[in-house]
């Protein structure tokens, strides 16, 4: 506290100017209307909240100069604390402050106008008092202003990652709360989106820091949350072209495995858009550097969205081939997936793989042999796609034992 022992002057004339505290009041309330909008435009505290507050503080301060009352700085914290919850600036706040002090020293100096050396010695040692409260009232009611802000932040941040974890898990998370979660996430319900999954470097360490407000700077809003080995976020798509901008962001300092989901409509399909981010993010070799973003085919979102059946559905049709030495295992597979992906035309599965396409029938000749299937068969070609797929998006499951399978009664 810097408010120290009494003078008794200031106390005799703290005595006559109490007599003028009405005054004081109505000047101080009519300055701080007129000049402070926040205040005249009663945009946090209401005009009779504020008429009471300059009273009791008033009251207060005429009281402590006057020596009946001890510096008790509880209305200053009080303040503060209300302040804070109501969201008023505390610069504007502090500023109303040191209006009403002023007001007060102001009555002071009306007295001591008659220039007496006694009452100007008393004039001096009632600044000096008047400054020393207007200091440790400054000081009281910023602490309880920045401790209540301080909660009100913690309650917050801890209220919207509450949210965002419910919004990831999806499920009976989000029922009846979805309404809630786009409002405290400034989302919009119906919006289009896209889901982030990207590694982390280390435990506890952003691999995209600061994204959230690099992506409000471009105007969009998302919502992210921290997991040991992910940085997870939901974007919010404000029109078509969106998408590249959001990419170009995300590939900015590019470190570690990032995947993408498709673009989805609905806040409620986030936890399934996840999946597919994460799905995206698995395609990536493990201690790669790189984005891949889902591609939204029925194919592919049917194996996503089953993974464990669609493992067991790859080495139930491929595990002749699994069961091979790993060069075998690896030019058959690369052979079988590029002639997919060359829609079954062996000329463009040569060309892609740089051989000739003698060689290629021959592989895919040993193809068929050796998973006892035909590439001729819509059926069997289907199981085939369906397979690498899944292969594709679970690599690390090809060196795995095969699912057991499951047990009929």
């Amino acid at each position: 506290m810097h408010f120290t022992e009494l003078d008794p002057r200031v106390a005799a004339l703290a005595a006559k100017v109490e007599t003028r505290i009405p005054e004081m009041i109505k000047n101080t309330v009519e300055q701080i209307l007129e000049e402070m909008p926040v205040y005249g435009d009663a945009q946090f505290v209401p005009r009779a909240e504020l008429q009471t507050s300059v009273e009791v503080n008033l009251d207060f301060v005429m009281r402590t100069l006057q020596g009946t009352e001890a510096a008790d700085l509880s209305q200053a914290t009080a303040t503060g604390r209300a302040r804070a919850l109501q969201g008023a600036p505390l610069p504007e706040l502090l500023r109303a402050y040191r209006i009403g002090l002023t007001e007060v020293w102001n009555k002071f100096v009306e007295l001591t106008a008659a220039g007496e050396r006694a009452d100007m010695d008393g004039l001096v040692s009632a600044t000096k008092a008047i400054w020393a409260l207007i200091d440790d009232y400054a000081e009281a009611l910023t602490t309880a202003y920045r401790d209540t802000t301080a909660e009100m932040l913690l309650s917050h941040q801890s209220r919207r990652s509450a949210l965002v974890e419910a919004l990831f898990v999806g499920g009976s998370a989000t029922e009846g709360t979805l309404w809630d979660i786009a409002r405290v996430l400034e989302l919009s319900l119906d919006g289009t989106f896209v889901v982030v999954a990207a590694e982390t470097p280390k435990l506890g360490q952003e691999p995209l820091p600061q994204i959230e407000n690099r992506l409000r700077d471009r105007h969009h809003a998302s919502a992210w949350r921290l997991t040991p080995d992910l940085q997870v976020g939901v974007v919010s798509m404000r029109d078509p072209q969106a998408s590249s901008v959001i990419i170009e962001l995300l590939q900015e300092k590019l470190v570690g495995r990032i995947g993408v989901s498709p673009v989805f409509s609905g806040l409620g399909n986030t936890a399934r858009a996840l999946h597919l981010a994460r799905v995206a993010l698995s395609s990536l070799s493990p201690g790669s550097s790189g984005m891949v973003q889902f591609n939204e085919s029925p194919l592919a979102g049917l194996v996503a969205s089953a993974p464990e059946a669609s493992v067991q559905l790859a080495h139930h049709v491929l595990q002749p081939i699994l069961d091979l030495p790993g060069d075998d295992r690896n030019v058959l597979l690369l052979t079988l997936r590029a002639w997919f992906e060359c829609q079954g035309s062996t000329k463009l599965t040569s060309e892609r793989m740089f051989c000739h396409p003698n060689t290629i029938r021959h592989r895919l000749k040993r193809i068929t042999e050796e998973l006892g299937r035909s590439l001729a068969d819509p059926a069997d070609i289907a199981e085939l796609g369906a397979a690498l797929r899944a292969l594709h998006m679970f690599p690390d499951t090809a060196h795995l034992p095969p699912p057991p399978a499951q047990r009929v009664s």
